[in-house]
């Protein structure tokens, strides 16, 4: 069984697990309704996606 030779010092621990923490989505207004919403996705509100209507929404 793999054990290991010596103890995983703090520092070496910490500058492992530097790239696991989330980041926040970034967001852009719909050029149509104004409404935000995320960058390259269609929006929620409205249903269109650079400029153009993609999906129709019920209201």
């Amino acid at each position: 069984m793999a054990v290991p030779k010596r103890k995983t010092s703090k520092s070496r621990r910490d500058k492992r697990r530097t790239h696991d923490t989330l980041k926040m989505p970034s967001f852009s207004t719909c050029s149509k309704c104004g409404e935000p919403t995320r960058s390259h996705h269609i929006c929620g509100s409205c249903g269109s996606y650079n400029g153009e209507q993609v999906i129709t929404i019920k209201e």
